[in-house]
């Protein structure tokens, strides 16, 4: 874990996440931002993935949970990988495509286990990172690559958590922030930064989240987790509801940015399965 922590690929993933943060901050969804055309192949692939999960249909089965069809569809992406990112990546590049379609793999959950959890979350944050460092997407794309890119990811997998009743992998259960997910609330609490009126305290409230949900990433995942599960809030996400009384929004985002180090990044179960390569590379961090 120390080997990670030094490592290049630990400090340009998180530089990633941070200037994503910053980027998105203070925006609502639905802000005009610029869409290249990197940025709308990448939403065609994820359009792709979401026309093979109504292409699989669950199959009956005596267990209620990790529906056997997950593979079937998995098995399509692992045959499909490389031809789906060479469509994104531009031929004199192409050289870059196996290393960079791995990451994509390995964002869609478990095939064995049939789970998805934050380690398949940060796969697929990798796999845009890497995009940036072989420059198919640019400094200008950043907003895009949240609120277009990573917003449609998220609609695919929890239609895939949905229609495969997929299990939380490595869930801390109501301890845990999310079963799923953990950037949607960095990135969505960003940009609920120095909002007029929405408060940290507005999330709990059912009539906030329902009016400002597609505005807000973070809304939508509370919507997600309230539509996903029954009973109290504060029971079924005590930590979230903890994070409800927090003051303001940026105390919220520094406050999850150290959650997200501590109960993610630096947890041996998750980043166990973290794939380093050419693009992130396990050695120390070369100071320029």
């Amino acid at each position: 874990m120390g080997k990670w922590k030094r490592s290049q690929a630990y400090a340009d993933y998180i530089g990633f996440i941070l200037t994503l943060n910053e980027g998105v901050k203070g925006k609502k969804l639905t802000f005009e931002y610029k869409v290249s055309e990197a940025i709308e192949k990448l939403v065609a692939l994820l359009n792709t993935l979401d026309r093979w999960i109504d292409e699989t249909p669950p199959v009956d089965q005596p267990s209620r949970f990790g529906n056997k069809a997950y593979r079937t569809w998995y098995a399509k992406l692992d045959e499909e990988a490389e031809n789906l990112v060479a469509t994104v990546v531009p031929t004199h590049l192409a050289a870059a495509v196996p290393e960079v379609a791995v990451y994509l793999k390995e964002s869609v959950g478990n095939s064995t286990r049939i789970d998805y959890g934050t380690g398949h979350e940060a796969a697929f944050a990798a796999f845009l990172c890497c995009l940036c460092k072989i420059g198919v997407l640019r400094v200008d794309d950043q907003i895009a690559i949240v609120f277009k890119v990573f917003n449609r990811y998220l609609e695919v997998m929890r239609k895939l958590q949905k229609t495969y009743r997929m299990e939380p992998a490595g869930s801390q259960g109501v301890w845990g922030l999310d079963d799923f997910q953990f950037l949607p609330f960095i990135w969505g609490s960003s940009q609920l930064i120095d909002h007029p009126y929405l408060e940290p305290r507005h999330f709990v409230d059912e009539k906030a989240v329902n009016e400002n949900h597609k505005d807000y990433m973070f809304l939508e995942c509370i919507l997600f987790i309230t539509e996903m599960k029954t009973g109290p809030f504060a029971e079924h996400s005590n930590q979230l509801w903890n994070i409800s009384a927090v003051p303001s929004w940026s105390k919220v985002n520094q406050g999850l940015i150290r959650m997200y180090k501590a109960e993610c990044l630096e947890k041996f179960p998750v980043i166990q399965h973290f794939k380093f390569g050419s693009l992130l590379p396990i050695h120390p961090v070369t100071s320029c």
